[in-house]
């Protein structure tokens, strides 16, 4: 009886879980089958349904043979495992038990009596779910349709389970007549509730006079070990006995009018809810259910009336009353944690409490899933909402994680209770019992003897416990001694019974904690709910004190791997799918919470930071000067700015301000990620920080980003230093939520800002080297290119000119040293790197132009450079040659950028030799050290040297940008006609006004100054990829300009001589930027007296003032 008991029990779950899958197939559009929602199939299914079970598929549905493959997959389950085969071992099963006159008690045989329950109930279940699977007649005469097709006959139980299909088109009045014959039974067992679901289903209000679940309610008996007479009734699922219950009487109802016993029970049954679950979301309306069969029978009258009631009783006061139950357990297992945390030894003596207080709440929790679904209309439905749920499944979790984390403290204490005290007990009950027959003996004695042998040494060992033996003995045992004249009737001796009901208890607790924690807490449910849960979720993470329990909501997704069933793997991808979807979104939501706070207070930090920045100290300043003047201070009606500290000055520390506000918050949400380090969803490690990580690695770009204040169409955009201060008080509030949780905040700060130094970030957005860059290059470089702005030598910054039209910016403030290292500290060498790249882009375009124009020049060029000595036929050639201006003009451009260039990495030479002093030792002692044997080592060794900021002789990015697979010689030849061009149009310079030479910034006033760097980088880099030799072209133009500027001071009424002498200058500049050229060359061509009279005659006019 035991063992087929459980069998069928399992082969019942098998069906049921199957006729689940099956309706959820037919009842989603997503999921439902090609062949029944085919227009060219209608017909047949009207036509199956019609003459169901009865079918003739000759001339009439011969569109089947498309779908045969695809309707025996379907079908196979229905047939293969029919569920006729289950309901004849059921009854046969029923009719033994009958004919053995069974003893059924919970409190004495639990597991015998809990057995037969579940058996008649799961069987229920199988019954009403498969009579609501609305296409179960088309798919079966579907299949056998098919099945005649194929094979030429009908399958073997098709008449049958088509005939079962019929019977049970109304489950309820065909369940109630064949169970009539089982009605004693079942009643008793039933009735033996009688003494536990009572006791079970109090109000709060008694749970909390009588200090349920506490252990400070009596200090004297806290290390006594928890134990009673029904141990296993205590943590007994108040839902398992409602459905005991109700579906118990409503198949055996004749004993509801002739037992007031039964009456009592199935009333108290009817009042705790409206809702009962079958299995997963498949719920029954009792109050309408219980209603509609009674109302088909005579005599049920007032069974009808006491439904009604019932039915009232639990609209008017069940929401309320299970309202409080769940405001109880949320402070009695708050306390219970707070306790066993802090004494885990507890744990041993007080198992009893934890699976009790987990039991308790996982039915409170059903109960409102099951109606929140299907919340019946009412005038107070907040009754049916609760937002503090969090809290409730927080603490679940944290005993479930306590008892996993102390088992080995439970198993030590349970080790010795069984052989100290549970094996000595058992020996006297046997050895006080007057009839003992010899199986039976044999059963208890190897008990005792299991029992004796455990010692503590086991569990120091580590070794593997397994007592399912002995549980299943003791179920045959509880099966023997349970029938009609057994030789050892087990009610005569309930003090066995007690004695082996404990003992199994304590057993668990050595090696089934887990199936234990899975029976009394397991919330699979809410797989099945998702709407419900995310609801609940939301509601929680609305109410600021449930912040810190809202990890709970991910973590209950690992309980949902445990709702499939083995013998149906194809529902296990969709559970697993729905599972994950839902724990990321609640991961997804508390990090985008925890990193909203957290980067909140990033932003009042920062803004208090941005007070103490010296750009905002001259009100300061001004004022200092006013009182020191004496003059008079601002009117009454003027507000004076606070000074940056004001925030701090309070008059009541119990007014919160809006960093206190945003602090308890953070201590809130950090406090939900103590929950638990990771944890697993079907096979998936999920790790919650990550998620936090994840969200704000988005959110600080998003942030960095933004406080950049790019606007194109302005060209406005946040200075260097202003925007790594901003970012400098954002890392360092960072750092601080290391206090609150452990995270590692270094490794997020480098991954940011590292995305920061490269074109894009991770998810494709612009960084902070994409705008800085764009602004340079549109802004500060196109407007120096017009002379707009100035570059000054001696202020190593540029300068914006004095103009009558408004500027949007000084670029001053974008290009000193401070600025520039800022930058450089910002985007790092990679970021330089993708800048370097765009400014020789635009060299290179401006270097292209140049060529076409020698190209066209070419004729004239090669003639002034072999008549450069001859003065008269020069001044011929120049008449001739065209587009002088526009290659100075280009030449500037070049020189500016590559000025600017050099500003920069000089501004990142200093940081690298900060940041890795060593590294940096190392690469400038390579580069000083090369031995220049083959150029393209030089290169190498440059490229590297230039990424740390150092400067080379030939710049390598240069060398790269210009290099193209034209004809070295052809190259060669317009490069040496370049610099010809160049030295022959130098002397235009002098006819433009703003080529004045100006001390204070130390070049000329349109950036001519630039031209010495442009044509030394230039000439090297187009030298160097034509492995030419650079000083001897060098050389050459050197003399070719001298001669061109010596021809300038023969022109001594013409417009040139105005700013002869600055231009005089540029030559001495090109020497002196030159790695390549001397003094003592440019003394051999050009007059040294020439340069001493130009720089007298520029300083002439400069007024010094000292001190």
């Amino acid at each position: 009886i035991s063992r087929n008991g459980m069998q069928f029990a399992s082969m019942c779950m098998h069906i049921l879980y199957v006729s689940i899958r099956r309706g959820e197939t037919c009842g989603d559009p997503k999921l439902r089958p090609s062949f029944l929602t085919d227009k060219a199939m209608e017909s047949a299914i009207k036509y199956i349904n019609k003459k169901f079970p009865n079918i003739d598929y000759r001339g009439n549905i011969f569109s089947l043979k498309m779908d045969q493959r695809q309707i025996f997959l379907l079908c196979t389950s229905f047939i293969c495992n029919p569920p006729f085969s289950i309901q004849d071992h059921v009854y046969e099963l029923l009719n033994t038990i009958d004919a053995c006159q069974c003893f059924f008690d919970i409190t004495t045989n639990f597991d015998f009596t809990k057995n037969y329950l579940d058996l008649i109930i799961t069987y229920t279940s199988v019954i009403i779910t498969l009579s609501r699977i609305d296409d179960k007649k088309a798919l079966v005469g579907m299949f056998n349709c098919a099945h005649e097709m194929t094979n030429g006959s009908s399958d073997p139980s098709y008449p049958r389970l088509g005939q079962m299909f019929l019977e049970y088109d109304h489950p309820w009045k065909k369940l109630t007549e064949e169970f009539g014959p089982h009605t004693k039974a079942v009643t008793t067992a039933l009735l033996s509730l009688k003494m536990v679901y009572p006791r079970r289903n109090l109000p709060a209000e008694q749970w909390r006079s009588a200090q349920l679940l506490s252990l400070l309610s009596a200090p004297a008996a806290m290390l006594d070990s928890a134990c009673c007479d029904t141990m296993a009734c205590e943590y007994l699922s108040m839902e398992t006995m409602e459905r005991w219950i109700i579906i118990g009487f409503l198949l055996c109802h004749s004993s509801l009018n002739s037992n007031q016993a039964s009456q009592e029970l199935w009333k108290m049954g009817l009042r705790s809810g409206i809702y009962l679950t079958l299995t997963r979301d498949e719920v029954l309306n009792i109050h309408k259910v219980s209603e509609d069969l009674f109302d088909n029978i005579k005599g049920y009258s007032k069974r009808i009336a006491d439904i009604k009631e019932c039915r009232e009783h639990v609209l008017v006061n069940g929401g309320a009353m299970h309202r409080e139950r769940r405001h109880f357990l949320r402070g009695a297992l708050k306390e219970l944690c707070k306790v066993l945390e802090d004494e885990p030894g507890l744990l041993g003596p007080k198992a009893l409490f934890v699976f009790m207080a987990l039991s308790f709440s996982r039915d409170e929790i059903l109960w409102l899933v099951r109606h929140s679904e299907n919340m019946p209309k009412l005038k107070v439905p907040e009754d049916y909402i609760d937002n503090q749920m969090a809290e409730l499944l927080y603490y679940m979790e944290k005993l479930r994680g306590l008892m996993r984390k102390y088992n080995n403290v439970v198993q030590r204490y349970h080790v010795q209770y069984l052989a100290q005290f549970d094996a000595l007990v058992l020996n006297d009950t046997i050895q006080n019992m007057y009839v003992c027959p010899e199986e039976e003996s044999v059963l208890m004695t190897s008990f005792v003897s299991t029992l004796s042998g455990l010692s503590v040494k086991q569990v120091d060992n580590k070794e593997e416990f397994d007592f399912r033996a002995l549980r299943l003995d003791w179920l045959r045992l509880q099966a023997y001694t349970s029938v009609n004249k057994a030789p050892l009737p087990l009610k005569d001796y309930p003090d066995l019974a007690k004695v082996m009901n404990l003992t199994q208890f304590h057993t668990k607790m050595v090696d089934a904690v887990e199936e234990m924690l899975y029976e009394t807490s397991e919330l699979s449910i809410f797989c099945f709910y998702p709407r419900v849960f995310e609801k609940m979720f939301t509601q929680s993470s609305e109410e600021a004190t449930m912040k810190r329990y809202l990890m709970a909501f991910p973590l209950v997704c690992s309980h949902f791997s445990q709702s499939g069933d083995p013998l149906c793997p194809e529902e296990v991808k969709s559970m697993e799918k729905r599972s994950l979807r839902l724990c990321v979104t609640f991961l997804e939501q508390i990090a985008k919470q925890t990193s909203t706070v957290v980067l909140e207070i990033c932003a009042e930090q920062r803004n208090l930071c941005d007070q103490l920045l010296p750009k905002h100290c001259a009100e300061t300043i001004s004022a200092a000067r006013y009182r020191k003047q004496k003059k008079p201070m601002p009117k009454k009606g003027e507000v004076q700015k606070e000074k940056p500290g004001a925030e701090s000055l309070r008059k009541d520390r119990t007014v919160a301000n809006n960093m206190d506000k945003l602090h308890l918050m953070l201590t809130e949400l950090c406090s939900c990620y103590s929950l638990c380090g990771d944890f697993v969803v079907f096979d998936h490690i999920v790790v919650p920080t990550e998620f936090l990580i994840s969200q704000l690695e988005t959110r600080l770009s998003e942030i960095i980003v933004r406080m950049t204040n790019y606007n194109q169409t302005t060209q406005e955009i946040t200075r260097p230093s202003d925007l790594l201060a901003g970012i400098r008080a954002y890392v360092a509030n960072l750092h601080s939520l290391s206090c609150y949780i452990n995270v590692d905040v270094t490794r997020l700060v480098k991954s940011v800002l590292l995305q920061q130094t490269q074109p894009l970030d991770s998810h494709g957005g612009q960084t902070v080297t994409t705008l800085y860059t764009n602004w340079f290059l549109e802004s500060l470089l196109r407007q120096a290119s017009n002379s707009l702005i100035v570059h000054c030598p001696t202020l190593h910054c540029f300068m914006s000119q004095v103009t009558d039209a408004e500027q949007s910016f000084r670029a001053e403030e974008f290009s000193d040293i401070s600025e520039l290292q800022a930058l450089a500290e910002l985007i790092g060498a990679y970021g330089l790197k993708f800048l370097s790249e765009n400014l020789m882009w635009h060299i290179t375009s401006q270097v292209t132009e140049l060529k076409k124009m020698v190209i066209e020049n070419m004729d004239v060029l090669v003639q002034m450079k072999n008549n450069f000595d001859k003065p008269e036929e020069m001044v011929n050639l120049k008449k001739r040659l065209t587009g002088g201006e526009n290659v100075l003009k280009r030449m500037t451009i070049i020189g500016v950028i590559l000025s600017f260039r050099a500003m920069v990495q000089e501004c990142l030479k200093d940081v690298m030799s900060n940041r890795i002093m060593i590294t940096y030792l190392m690469m400038k002692l390579i580069k000083i050290y090369n031995p220049e044997a083959d150029i393209q080592v030089t290169l190498s060794i440059y490229e590297l040297a230039s990424a740390a900021g150092l400067p080379c002789d030939i710049d390598p990015s240069l060398v790269a940008a210009i290099r193209n697979n034209t004809s070295p010689d052809e190259e060669h030849k317009l490069s040496r006609l370049l610099l010809v061009y160049i030295a022959v149009s130098l002397p235009l310079l002098a006819l433009d006004p703003n080529s004045f030479y100006n001390r204070e910034h130390g070049g000329h006033n349109n950036n001519i100054h630039c031209l010495a760097r442009a044509i030394n980088q230039l000439a090297a880099a187009m030298f160097t990829i034509q492995n030419k030799n650079i000083e001897q072209q060098l050389k050459e133009f050197l003399l070719l300009a001298s001669s061109t500027l010596l021809q300038l001071g023969q022109n001594v009424e013409r417009m040139e001589i105005k700013n002869r002498e600055s231009i005089y200058l540029l030559l001495h500049m090109i020497v002196e930027e030159s790695p390549f050229l001397s003094q003592d060359m440019l003394e051999s061509c050009f007059p040294y007296v020439l340069l001493r009279n130009a720089y007298r005659e520029v300083y002439k006019s400069f007024i010094v003032t000292l001190g």
